[in-house]
């Protein structure tokens, strides 16, 4: 319970990212900064948890050695996924957003094919590519009709190209984006580096990104207001900070339980609730419609699906094993 507890704690921090965003966006604050002072104020609180674990060297070793590696996909998994979700957010409400990000589940197996897994063959190791696991896209068939439903609230206001442009699409990119560069990184880092150390890594590495939109937004909407940079201060320590550590924390409580895991795991779909109580509060938003309620369930309910799903999948495999080993 204690576990489950911090897990939905965690999800309340992760939703300030999008109720923050669309505050920015409804006081007249650019995308462009919204989404580049959040990086640049992660910075200094990741660079202070790596000194402070004593892995410092490591990192800069690593990233010394691979620079090419670490821009390409930490720009892809940190740039192109965040920028365009700030930019989303000028197009709806935060729970729109945060309930059609949910695509990242489907994005995350359709990915699977870009990766490749070693077996033990006669001939010796050999890499082979690995394949979409069909069963886990039939539930997450749930997760798009839900994120259908939640847009036909849009469509009763006139749900035309520009929504689906301005709205939809960049979500989309950045549900592909998140987990191939995030995945690569991990692929390329193996067992070498630890968590925050990738996370500042990436971060350092998708720097040369974020000066370049921080740059464009100088030159197009001039420097940020007071409150735009408060705000995007406080989604860099909620999100990228206290969030990120609640949830590890959480899982790490749990890891040797996989049942228990796949709970915490699936508490994560509770932020779409608290950015809707959040934005109605707070921002004043309209209410949702039955569509979007019954959308937004669905939504939940694939996601919970999904962590049962891979819980039965880690079971049998550990039943295999054991009845092998006997």
């Amino acid at each position: 319970m204690k576990a489950i507890l911090i897990g939905i704690l965690s999800s309340v921090f992760f939703a300030v990212t999008f109720i923050l965003n669309r505050s920015m966006e409804l006081s007249g604050g650019s995308w462009l900064w919204s989404s580049s002072l959040r990086y640049f104020f992660m910075i200094p609180f990741l660079i202070g948890i790596v000194l402070i674990r004593g892995n410092m060297k490591e990192l800069l070793q690593e990233l010394s050695r691979h620079p090419v590696k670490w821009i390409l996909w930490s720009t892809i998994g940190f740039g192109l996924f965040y920028a365009p979700l700030t930019f989303a957010a000028a197009s709806g409400p935060g729970w729109l957003v945060a309930g059609t990000w949910q695509f990242v589940i489907i994005a995350g197996l359709l990915v699977v094919p870009l990766f490749y897994q070693t077996i033990q063959t006669e001939a010796g190791p050999q890499k082979v590519r690995q394949k979409i696991p069909y069963k886990g896209l039939i539930f997450s068939s749930f997760i798009f009709i839900g994120i259908i439903l939640i847009q036909l609230q849009e469509a009763s206001g006139g749900f035309g190209l520009e929504m689906i442009v301005l709205g939809v699409v960049p979500v989309v990119l950045a549900a592909f984006a998140y987990p191939l560069g995030n995945r690569k990184m991990m692929e390329h880092c193996k067992n070498n580096l630890d968590t925050f150390q990738r996370v500042l890594g990436m971060t350092l590495a998708s720097t040369p990104f974020w000066i370049i939109i921080a740059g464009t937004g100088v030159v197009t909407v001039g420097l940020p207001n007071w409150d735009q940079v408060i705000q995007s201060f406080i989604v860099a320590i909620s999100s990228g900070v206290i969030a990120t550590v609640l949830f590890f924390f959480a899982t790490e409580l749990v890891k040797h339980d996989q049942n228990k895991l796949a709970a915490v795991e699936a508490t994560q779909a509770t932020q779409i609730m608290f950015v809707m109580i959040g934005e109605i509060v707070l921002l004043h938003e309209a209410i949702p419609s039955i569509y979007s309620f019954i959308g937004l369930l669905m939504i939940i309910g694939g996601m919970v699906l999904h962590s049962l799903f891979s819980n039965r999948k880690v079971s049998l495999k550990t039943n295999k094993l054991n009845t092998k080993s006997v």
